[in-house]
């Protein structure tokens, strides 16, 4: 199906190279901004991201040179390099890195680096969500759920909730009234044997 097709395009699994290339700070927040706020020139992401434009494109550089970005070729001018993320979607097994300390250690950072730039969302939306419609406020949420389950049940659980997911990404907002961007949070990770 042709739609299957190109959502496969737009995801990538990530081979040790992309990962050792994508665990550093800026390289994860430019990616981070093209894939939620579309193409942009260095210089525009240099703004957004308070860096400078040279280490902008250096950095942009180095997520082409690994295929994470491209060139956008429906923008720009011949002094001006749009640049867009070559996939919408990251990811990797666990297991992908484990002949590769490196690539191990990157996926560490890069796992560490979620956590930190969701805790720090999770703490705006908590300081800002007065500022929100009584829809928004209703509609948003966290919770958590403790559930008795091996891997298999799991791994078929998580596969449950991408398709969900891709599912509502493919669906368009059009008509949708104040649709917006939304950040969907999810993690199923061992409980501790306390519970804790």
């Amino acid at each position: 199906m042709a739609g299957e097709e190109n959502r496969a395009s737009r995801s990538v699994r990530l081979d040790h190279r992309q990962v050792r290339v994508l665990a550093h700070p800026l390289r994860i927040r430019l990616l981070g901004a093209l894939r939620t706020d579309g193409p942009a020139t260095a210089t525009t992401l240099a703004t957004k991201l308070d860096t400078n434009t040279g280490a902008t494109s250096y950095h942009l550089r180095q997520l082409a040179e690994v295929g994470l970005v491209v060139e956008d070729p429906d923008q720009g001018t011949a002094r001006q390099r749009y640049w867009r993320a070559a996939h919408d979607i990251s990811s990797w097994e666990a297991s992908d890195y484990d002949d590769d300390p490196d690539a191990r250690a990157s996926v560490e950072w890069i796992q560490n680096e979620q956590v930190r730039l969701y805790t720090g969302h999770a703490e705006r939306w908590l300081t800002e969500r007065a500022t929100y419609s009584p829809q928004w406020r209703d509609a948003a949420g966290m919770s958590d759920s403790f559930l008795t389950i091996g891997p298999d049940r799991l791994r078929a659980l998580n596969d449950e909730i991408g398709q969900l997911v891709a599912r509502y990404r493919a669906e368009s907002p059009d008509g949708e009234a104040d649709a917006r961007q939304v950040h969907l949070f999810y993690a199923a990770l061992p409980a501790r044997e306390d519970n804790r």
